[in-house]
C-alpha cells in the first residue's frame, strides 16, 4: 500500500447508488493488477452487497485440473472481499488491515467446472454481527452466497478483524516492523514431489518434508508472485489454506481428489522466523468418494491454523 493512500478513505458503496464501483488493486491489497479477481460491486441494502468477480480460464498459481477450477480461487475472491467491504463498505481507511479468525466454504462440481472463457461468479454478501469501537469497523462476520449462471452452487462465511496502523503494531510488537521480519524469515526448504500435493510446478509447493509420518513443515517462499505478491511480516491466510489443501491431497494420495469444502480456523499469527509443521490425517474413508482429511498447523508448539477439509473424489481422472 503506498504511503499516501494510507490514510485516505475509500468510495462509499450506498444502496442508492445508481451503478456499482469498479474494483482496483488497491480495494483488494494487491499489487499486480491481473491478480485482481473482483470486477464490480454494488449495495443492495443495508449490511448487503452484490460483488461480480472473474475467475481465469487459466491461472499462474491457481491452476485447473481435470477440468476443474482449484477451488481455492473462491478462498481468494473471498478473501478480496474482505478488505474491499471494509474499505467502500463501512469506510475502513487503506491502511487499516484486516486479519481473518475463521473461513468455511462448500461447493458443488457445478462451481468449478472450467469453461470456454473465464468464468463469472456473482457473490450475493450479507454483512452480520458487525462491531464499531470508537466509530471505525472492528470486526465482522460475511455470509456469501456464490452464483453461476444464476444458480446458486456454494456458500462461505468469513470472520475477521480490521485494525488500525497503531493498533495492528501494537498486537504484533517486535514483528511489525515489515523489513526486521523479512530478514528474519528461513528460507524454503525443498519442496515435496508435486505430484503428492496436486502441483504442477515445485515452486508452487508449500510443503517439505519431516521424518514423521504425517508431518510435515511449512515452506515458505517470500519470492512467491502471488502468494506474496507484495511484502508482509507474516505468513499469509492464503499460504495457510494452501498448506491444508496440499496435506489434505497428500493424505489422500494417490486418489485424484478437489477440495469442495473447508471449515478453518485461524489462531495465531505464523511468523516467517521459525518452523511450522503441519499434521495432517484422514478422518474417513476414502472408498464412497467423499472423504474428510483434519489439518492443522502448530509453530512454537502452538496451533496457528486448524481445519477439516472436505475432498471429492474426481471421477474418472
Amino acid at each position: 500500500m503506498p504511503a499516501d493512500m494510507a490514510d485516505k478513505a475509500a468510495v462509499r458503496l450506498t444502496p442508492d447508488a445508481t451503478a456499482g464501483i469498479p474494483v482496483t488493486a488497491a480495494y483488494v491489497h494487491k499489487v499486480e493488477v491481473s491478480e485482481v479477481l473482483l470486477r464490480e460491486a454494488w449495495a443492495t441494502g443495508e449490511d448487503t452487497y452484490r460483488i461480480r468477480a472473474d475467475w481465469p480460464r487459466s491461472h499462474g498459481f491457481y491452476t485447473s485440473r481435470h477440468g476443474l477450477h482449484d477451488p481455492l480461487l473462491l478462498a481468494e475472491t473471498v478473501r478480496q472481499a474482505v478488505p474491499l467491504l471494509s474499505h467502500a463498505g463501512y469506510g475502513a481507511p487503506f491502511g487499516h488491515r484486516q486479519s481473518w479468525s475463521s473461513l468455511n466454504y462448500a461447493l458443488t462440481p457445478a462451481a468449478l467446472a472450467v469453461g470456454e472463457g473465464d468464468t463469472e461468479i456473482e457473490l450475493r454478501v450479507a454483512c452480520r454481527d458487525v462491531v464499531r469501537r470508537a466509530g471505525r469497523l472492528a470486526s465482522m462476520n460475511l455470509q456469501v452466497e456464490i452464483v453461476r449462471d444464476g444458480t446458486r452452487v456454494g456458500t462461505a462465511r468469513t470472520r475477521f478483524a480490521n485494525h488500525a496502523p497503531v493498533l495492528y503494531e501494537r498486537i504484533r510488537g517486535p514483528y511489525a516492523d515489515l523489513a526486521g521480519a523479512t530478514a528474519r524469515a528461513l528460507p524454503p526448504a525443498p519442496p515435496v514431489d508435486p505430484a503428492r500435493v496436486g502441483r504442477g510446478h515445485p515452486a508452487d509447493v508449500v510443503l517439505a518434508a519431516s521424518d514423521v509420518p504425517g508431518r510435515s513443515r511449512l515452506r515458505v517462499d517470500l519470492g512467491h508472485p502471488v502468494l506474496f505478491d507484495h511484502p508482509v511480516d507474516h505468513a499469509p491466510g492464503m499460504l495457510l489454506l494452501e498448506a491444508a489443501r496440499q496435506a489434505a491431497q497428500a493424505v489422500a494420495h494417490p486418489r485424484p481428489v478437489v477440495a469442495v469444502g473447508m471449515d478453518t480456523l485461524f489462531t495465531r499469527y505464523c511468523e516467517l522466523d521459525a518452523e511450522c509443521w503441519i499434521h495432517a490425517g484422514l478422518l474417513d474413508s476414502p472408498d464412497s468418494g467423499t472423504t474428510r482429511a483434519v489439518v492443522s498447523l502448530v509453530q512454537n508448539d502452538l496451533c496457528v491454523f486448524s481445519g477439516v477439509i472436505t475432498l471429492r473424489e474426481i471421477p474418472g481422472a
